[in-house]
């Protein structure tokens, strides 16, 4: 594909900015689903003619799927090596010819049927457990000198070792070494995903645990290629970048110009397993200071000279493969786009993010209606002159906060106290208080406050509730600062009142950061957000 052959490409696929209500909220499973020849790399390089020649099907769903089946069986159970590609072939592109029912009915019986056998481990524990360990001298001199008195139980743990491996282990192997079946699994693992988020199964968990392992060792940073991504990159690479940008989709060609042209940076992981399609890519703008709004970004033109750059903003990670979740490939990334960006700019002294803060809205409308509900049952069930207060209550307004609150919202919505007026504020259909300087007002310090405290303080098996923040923080960040308005997207207001946050990894922290949030779940910020968190907690204990 030429660039011209991209310019037509990207004006029927492209996304403008303005139009987010479209946007899917999990784009990438679904571009996998409508088009997994194309992101099954190499496996399904064939022409459809050829594939349709080969597989012979019949178009009976079932007869198909007993054809696939056959495939996978043989893909795992043949011992000679010869004709092995073609079965893997077969198998790779039968999969996908299969229906979406038919598809997790296939893996059901993967992670079933194919497991390790239970009834043979436990013989061999029976066993162990009925080895005596050698006590006394014989003891200490058999771990000096002679390992004899233990070889009983070396053989059965080499055995028990072998018998706890799943069978369908050796699919995994053999696809990994097959060419385009690294891109294959993660599409496997994609749809094991899509499966657990309707039916949370122990034999599909433990099918998924696995093949994560098997993702994480195969995708080891020490065999990934950091690549710089530039205009001069072939147009099918550009393509994936337009395709799988999650955080800003790429309006237009000049958009794309831009964001690789001069003052900005595009680094990309590639596998040589998976060529011409980054696994995640990082978007970088080198800026005089830490950008507060999108705008700064991605429209303000024209970018400052390189040489007069201070800070390295990061301002979108993408990842163009579903199947990859929960393997962190961002942590390394970034990690080596600041050595070499360092290392290339030395006058770049301050490496941050502007980042979204896609959990804040949903948690603060989900607290303030749980309030506003608890608050309605207190009325009902309050006895005459009984004026305690449940121990679930919490006003999570400061009263200055609601009064400012109440004074401004009369031309808009009414309510019994300052969270269900902010309630109904935030949940207006066209987000009519950002056209209010009032609201704006009366609004911008308790949503501010309340999201310092969504970051800092709600944890979920004690690590941060924010996925992104979770991802910075493990990473070694810490929550620089807050800002105000910072994308007034459709997007932007529904997840988060349109407030974005900075991190920065400070390059002599981040090891030390990344330990403690790793270790205790302590998350580091710096004074300004713990004002905000710290106020309230100074207020409430003046009036206790």
């Amino acid at each position: 594909m030429n660039k011209k052959g991209l310019a037509i490409l990207m004006r029927t696929r492209m996304r403008p900015n303005n139009d987010l209500t479209k946007l899917s909220l999990s784009p990438l499973p679904n571009r996998m689903q409508s088009n997994p020849q194309e992101s099954s790399g190499r496996v399904m390089e064939h022409s459809s003619d050829d594939a349709v020649k080969r597989l012979d099907f019949s178009g009976n769903a079932e007869r198909d799927f007993d054809i696939v089946r056959g495939w996978m069986h043989s893909a795992i159970s043949m011992k000679e090596m010869e004709g092995l590609d073609a079965v893997l072939n077969d198998f790779s592109k039968g999969y996908f010819s299969l229906s979406l029912d038919n598809r997790r009915k296939l893996l059901r019986l993967l992670a079933k049927e194919y497991d390790f056998n239970r009834t043979q481990v436990r013989a061999l524990m029976k066993q162990y457990l009925g080895l005596e360990l050698p006590s006394g001298d014989n003891a200490q001199s058999a771990g000096q000198q002679d390992d004899t008195p233990l070889s009983a139980f070396y053989h059965l743990e080499r055995n028990l070792r072998h018998a706890l491996k799943p069978t369908y282990e050796v699919l995994f192997e053999r696809l990994n070494t097959h060419p385009g079946g690294l891109g294959f699994l993660s599409i496997l693992r994609a749809d094991i995903l899509s499966i657990l988020e309707e039916e949370n199964t122990a034999s599909l968990r433990a099918l998924d645990t696995y093949l994560k392992e098997k993702l994480s060792m195969w995708l080891s940073p020490a065999v990934l290629e950091l690549h710089q991504i530039t205009w001069d990159d072939p147009a099918s690479l550009l393509e994936k970048i337009v395709a799988y940008e999650a955080v800003h989709p790429i309006s237009n060609l000049i958009d794309l110009k831009r964001r690789l042209g001069v003052g900005r940076r595009c680094f990309g992981y590639l596998h040589p397993a998976i060529p011409g399609e980054p696994l995640i890519f990082i978007e970088v703008a080198l800026l005089k200071n830490v950008a507060q709004t999108v705008q700064e970004v991605l429209w303000d033109d024209p970018p400052i000279p390189e040489s007069e750059a201070t800070c390295a903003l990061f301002y979108s990670i993408s990842s163009t493969k579903p199947g990859l979740s929960g393997i962190n490939l961002g942590k390394f990334l970034i990690k080596r786009v600041i050595t070499l960006v360092k290392r290339d700019m030395p006058f770049i002294s301050t490496f941050a993010t502007l980042s979204p803060i896609p959990g804040f809205m949903q948690w603060l409308l989900s607290k303030l209606a749980s309030q506003s509900n608890l608050d309605e049952v207190e009325v009902a069930t309050r006895t005459p002159g009984d004026e305690s207060v449940s121990t679930f209550w919490e006003n999570i307004l400061e009263p200055e906060e609601e009064r400012l609150l109440i004074e401004s919202s009369q031309d808009f919505v009414t309510g019994k106290n300052g969270m269900e007026i902010m309630f109904k504020l935030l949940t207006l259909s066209n987000h009519e208080w950002i056209s209010s300087t009032k609201l704006l007002s009366a609004l911008k310090r308790p949503l501010m406050r309340l999201c310092a405290r969504y970051l800092v303080e709600e944890k979920k098996r004690g690590k941060a509730l924010d996925s992104v923040a979770n991802f910075h923080l493990q990473n070694g960040a810490i929550i620089e600062r807050l800002n105000w308005m910072a994308d007034r997207s459709v997007k932007g207001l529904l997840q988060s009142g349109g407030i974005m946050v900075n991190y920065v990894y400070r390059m002599e922290k981040i090891e030390e950061y990344a330990h403690s949030y790793f270790s205790t779940g302590q998350i580091h910020s710096s004074p300004d957000i713990l004002r905000y968190v710290e106020t309230k907690k100074l207020q409430d204990e003046s009036t206790e």
